[in-house]
């Protein structure tokens, strides 16, 4: 095992302008004396960080109307879920939930780690944690025994992201007899 590196992804999902790129510069930023430099295709952003033997490889895919449709193409190598909302924009609340609620019911994520991420929470008209914790709360029912929280942040200014990448990686070893790791040569 001393020989060989884990490997989880991350999938990055929500609407756009909901924050996610934001977020995962933020998490490189935050890892950065292990980070690896953020790549990026047409509609996905992928970055990685080490930690100790452990890689978290996170795959921002677009949240594009359009793009939403590729989202499926990452579902069966993915260990975890990071969903993003923009906690200021209640314009667009409802449609997020929507997608929240058509992913919790996806099988092939059936079990994963779900991290709900409330972001844009410095802004001043930011839903606060408790009004979006009863928003979402009736979707519950799709999450089954799986690991999910909800955590506020600001991608921004790095509140919470520190918490939302621990939560992220202490769920993705408990989880590793439903989701193994990608196991690498060093």
């Amino acid at each position: 095992m001393y020989n060989r590196k884990e490997d989880y992804f991350v999938i990055i999902l929500g609407l756009d302008n909901a924050g996610k790129t934001t977020l995962l510069e933020r998490i490189k930023a935050t890892y950065s004396s292990t980070e690896k430099p953020v790549h990026q295709t047409n509609c996905t952003h992928v970055g990685t960080i080490d930690m100790n033997a452990t890689c978290i490889n996170f795959w921002d895919l677009g949240g594009q109307s359009e793009l939403r449709r590729l989202w499926s193409k990452y579902y069966a190598e993915s260990h975890a879920i990071l969903f993003v909302v923009d906690a200021s924009d209640s314009e667009r609340i409802k449609e997020a939930k929507s997608i929240f609620e058509t992913i919790t019911a996806t099988e092939e994520l059936d079990g994963l780690p779900l991290l709900l991420v409330a972001n844009k929470a410095d802004k001043a008209n930011s839903m606060d944690l408790a009004q979006l914790k009863e928003m979402f709360n009736p979707i519950a029912v799709n999450l089954g025994a799986r690991d999910s929280t909800v955590l506020s942040v600001s991608a921004l200014r790095g509140q919470g992201v520190r918490e939302a990448v621990d939560w992220l990686a202490i769920r993705l070893e408990r989880n590793r007899a439903n989701r193994p790791p990608v196991l690498r040569p060093l």
